[in-house]
């Protein structure tokens, strides 16, 4: 029980558990109830009957009859399970006409025992529960009882009964209950429910906050989320600031760096000039990627990013194009524009400007960008060119920071890196394939945002 993960299931399983419990324990107690009643039912009859026996029994030497039968017809059905019998010591003066074999037998009676008693016997068509009295003539004479009885069978009949109905009601009573009870649970934890949409309208984009009203249980933890929410930002935004503040404060000492090494350059001392120029390039290409890097870290944890992905694509592909216009590449987009993209809107077009930079510098003459979106809530989005391509070998390396393939082309090795590091850190991936354009196929994998 306790592995149940959903909290609804776990309240309704308890309810029903309850219920349950409580309807066995009804049963028990209504069925004891009800056969204390219809036992002091059958007593009761007893006694009227006994004492009608009594007062028509007449004595004629040893034997006994009665001026007219019972009242009751079943004492004259042979077996009926309803019997009388006056015996006086070990002898039977009279008997009904349902009544066959031996005498009935009852405890023995004292002179002092005047009352009526009750019995359990075995009668003779099985156990019977037996109403008896003694009369004495003298304290010293033989006594004269009257008895009579009902098969247990009869009560047991009627109990039996009583119960199967008594089961049927008190199993539609249960199922009734847990349904109820299931209904009632699962409208207490509505808030519950529309506090998770909620949630996943701010992680999808679609909203900064959590703006519905719940009740009074569940609001101070929405008000804690919110609060969460405003603070996680405003962090963020000082990491932002902080990151570019490192930035700004490095570029500076870098520059000078560079422009020492080109004064070494000009004074006839050129290895050491290339020394310089290649480690400062070395520590710009690291800071320029930890930077970039710690900037998404930060967006990545803001909730309540959406981009517009075919906007996104758009404008990177009308600056790409400017940028590479005497190449003369032909660039296809296919992307509908309702698809959206759960990101930070400037990590998404630093994705797909590392991306696409890098198939138009290695493109012959055509791009094709295109998206779709999977079940679980997550686009695909494909960019091919027909160029050479990367060897299978050679498609996990190029992730590598500073790490190029193809040495000729311009560039820092950052960008792929970056692609992949930014849609990791968001829950995506990028892939590299075959493309059907002839040269290589990236496919970037991104969290998918309000529709």
């Amino acid at each position: 029980m306790f592995a149940l993960r959903s909290l609804k299931a776990r309240l309704i399983v308890m309810a029903a558990l309850w219920i349950l419990a409580g309807i066995v324990a009804s049963w028990f107690v209504l069925s004891a109830v009800f056969r204390q009643h219809v036992t002091a039912q059958f007593k009761e009859e007893l006694y009227v009957h006994l004492s009608e026996l009594e007062r028509l029994a007449e004595f004629k030497g040893d034997k006994a009859v009665l001026d007219r039968p019972l009242s009751d017809p079943r004492y004259e059905e042979a077996r009926s399970g309803f019997y009388w019998e006056i015996q006086k010591g070990d002898a039977v003066l009279a008997r009904s006409a349902s009544m066959q074999g031996p005498m009935l037998r009852t405890p023995i009676d004292e002179p002092k025992d005047v009352g009526v008693h009750t019995h359990t016997t075995e009668g003779p068509t099985g156990p019977i529960l037996i109403a008896e009295q003694g009369h004495w003539t003298s304290p010293a004479g033989p006594v004269v009882r009257y008895i009579i009885g009902t098969d247990q069978r009869h009560i047991d009949s009627v109990l039996g009964e009583f119960n199967r109905t008594l089961g049927l009601s008190l199993a539609i009573f249960a199922a009734a209950l847990i349904l109820a009870a299931g209904v009632l649970i699962s409208f207490a934890l509505r808030p519950l429910n529309h506090l998770r949409e909620s949630l996943n309208q701010v992680r999808s984009g679609q909203n900064k906050k959590i703006a519905e009203t719940f009740p009074s249980e569940v609001q101070p933890l929405v008000d804690d989320l919110n609060g969460l929410l405003r603070s996680t930002g405003e962090l963020v935004q000082r990491a932002r600031t902080q990151a570019g503040n490192i930035a700004h404060g490095l570029k500076t000492p870098l520059a000078i760096l560079a422009d020492e090494a080109h004064r070494l350059d000009r004074d006839g001392q050129p290895k050491p000039a290339a020394t310089i120029v290649s480690q400062v390039k070395k520590i710009q290409t690291h800071i320029d990627y930890q930077i970039t890097r710690a900037r998404a870290a930060a967006a990545h944890i803001t909730l309540g990013n959406s981009a517009p992905l075919g906007v996104a694509a758009a404008e990177v592909t009308l600056a790409l194009q400017r940028l590479y216009h005497d190449r003369g590449i032909d660039v296809t987009v296919d992307i509908e524009p309702a698809l959206r993209v759960a990101c930070d809107r400037q990590d998404v077009n630093e994705i797909l400007a590392n991306l696409l930079d890098n198939a138009f510098k290695h493109a012959k003459s055509q791009i094709a960008v295109s998206a779709s979106a999977t079940t679980d809530r997550r686009l695909t989005i494909g960019i091919e060119d027909d160029g050479p391509g990367v060897p299978a070998e050679a498609r996990e390396i190029v992730f590598n920071v500073g790490e190029r393939w193809d040495s000729q082309a311009p560039g820092s090795g950052l960008g792929l890196a970056i692609a992949r590091d930014l849609a990791r850190l968001y829950g995506g991936d990028v892939v590299l394939t075959d493309s059907q354009l002839g040269g290589l196929r990236v496919e970037l994998y991104l969290p998918g945002g309000a529709q």
